[in-house]
């Protein structure tokens, strides 16, 4: 089965400084029928201000991957762990047994645009941790790149939760088949572009679908497009 979800029904707040696009209930918007898709919780599509950016706050037994599109994402934590991430970066913090970090957009002239996405761990109470990587985004030509896996790599960031998140760039009439084994999830997030699924479905900048009990399939670029495809338990 395949549901579409357009850009325009995701949740939107602009707070000034944050403007975000919810896919699954967050913060002050909660709808009781979109609260996961299996363990995938917060799928978040924010742009901070320049200067701006989420003071100390805690986490407890969450997986949380953040990935900049454009712009630079400054973290700090209680564990002393600081990165500045760009497009191709990683940031993958599992908060485990408890941890406090911070988040800033250190420019103060350009904003930035990060996908913030939080997994539900497989094991609860573990020691918390915090990873950087970094991919080199010629190699999203043309292929499905692992950018973060259970057991990670030199180039995708390793997680606490069996699941693949692969990012894509294809051009105009170009494909990839992904197969997915029986029984798993697949989540599809446009970032930019228009991509056709199945020949039959179709996705534009910001649109995402929910795929489940489907083991092939197709996607083909309609026009140049950046996209991520998130295979989950």
């Amino acid at each position: 089965m395949i549901t579409l979800y357009p850009d325009s029904e995701r949740n939107k707040a602009d707070l000034g400084w944050l403007k975000t696009g919810r896919s699954f209930s967050f913060g002050d918007y909660q709808d009781e029928n979109n609260m996961a898709f299996g363990p995938l919780r917060v799928f978040n599509d924010d742009v901070i201000a320049p200067g701006r950016g989420f003071g100390a706050h805690p986490h407890s037994d969450m997986e949380i991957v953040s990935i900049v599109l454009s712009g630079q994402l400054r973290h700090e934590d209680s564990m002393g762990n600081e990165a500045i991430t760009t497009f191709g970066g990683v940031q993958r913090m599992s908060a485990g047994s408890g941890v406090i970090h911070t988040e800033h957009n250190p420019s103060q002239e350009e904003e930035v645009n990060l996908l913030q996405i939080w997994f539900m761990p497989a094991e609860r109470g573990k020691q918390p941790s915090y990873t950087t990587s970094q991919f080199d985004p010629e190699q999203l030509k043309g292929r499905l790149l692992p950018v973060v896996t259970p057991v990670g790599s030199s180039t995708a960031a390793d997680i606490g939760q069996d699941l693949t998140i692969y990012m894509s760039r294809l051009q105009a009439g170009e494909s990839v088949r992904f197969h997915q084994d029986a029984g798993r999830r697949t989540f599809l997030f446009v970032i930019e572009g228009e991509l056709s699924l199945q020949e039959e479905y179709k996705l534009g900048t910001r649109d995402s679908a929910r795929i489940i009990q489907v083991t092939d399939l197709d996607l083909t670029a309609k026009d140049e497009v950046l996209f991520m495809l998130i295979d989950l338990p």
